[in-house]
């Protein structure tokens, strides 16, 4: 066999650009998966659709007449693969779910690799920068879309003063937050109430002001705000 087939080297090469360029975006953002990781998971991808479009090479000997070569299957497998590689990158935190693009990226990677596995050159590198201008060039664009924002907020209060329902929604009201439905809680203790709800608005959340707001209050013992990211 000869080790420096051009068929060979060609869409491992490229395999490695891709893989090296997504991880690149990935990784500059802080990301779990990066460079090494998506080189790995393309290079995976497009080294086992090779074997199983070159299968003849690997089976000398054997009738070809009895060779069934079937790549579809080979790429069914690694996607299968790259499934349980991809969960382990996402995982939640509170109300959030983080690492869901990292996936999505880590998944078209593999893609990528089965295409230059097959051959399939051109379509492979119009999927490369189609995945970059999604990750680098629609990050701007998500950021100045109009979306509701969330976030899960509670507040106890000293047992001795808690405060009613409508005070409580009267201190984020003023920071045009809307509320869904609101839990009271009496805590393990007995010491305090709690009163807890998911909150909702257009604007960025204003953080500091609300903390400050409710640092003021000398009934609240303690609070939690958990900006949801997805």
């Amino acid at each position: 066999m000869d080790l420096f087939r051009h068929d060979y080297f060609i869409p491992i090469l490229a395999a490695i650009a891709a893989g090296g360029i997504i991880g690149f975006e990935r990784e500059y953002r802080g990301r779990s998966a990066g460079i090494r990781t998506h080189i790995l998971v393309c290079l995976t991808s497009t080294i086992l659709m090779l074997a199983a479009i070159y299968q003849v090479d690997w089976m000398l000997g054997t009738p070809h007449d009895v060779i069934r070569i079937d790549p579809v299957r080979m790429a069914h497998g690694v996607l299968t693969g790259v499934g349980f590689l991809c969960g382990g990158v996402i995982f939640r935190e509170g109300f959030s779910v983080r690492g869901l693009t990292t996936a999505a990226s880590l998944w078209i990677t593999s893609a990528l690799g089965i295409l230059y596995g097959i051959g399939l050159h051109g379509l492979a590198l119009v999927g490369t920068v189609a995945t970059l201008v999604v990750l680098a060039g629609l990050r701007r664009l998500d950021g100045r879309m109009p979306r509701e924002r969330h976030v899960d907020i509670s507040v106890r209060y000293a047992r001795a003063t808690p405060a009613t329902e409508a005070e409580f929604l009267a201190v984020f009201s003023s920071f045009g937050l809307q509320p869904d439905t609101i839990v009271h809680r009496m805590l393990p203790d007995g010491e305090g109430i709690e009163l807890a709800t998911t909150f909702r608005g257009k604007s960025a959340l204003n953080a500091q002001g609300i903390t400050e707001r409710l640092i003021a209050d000398p009934r609240v013992v303690a609070f939690d705000l958990s900006p949801r990211h997805e």
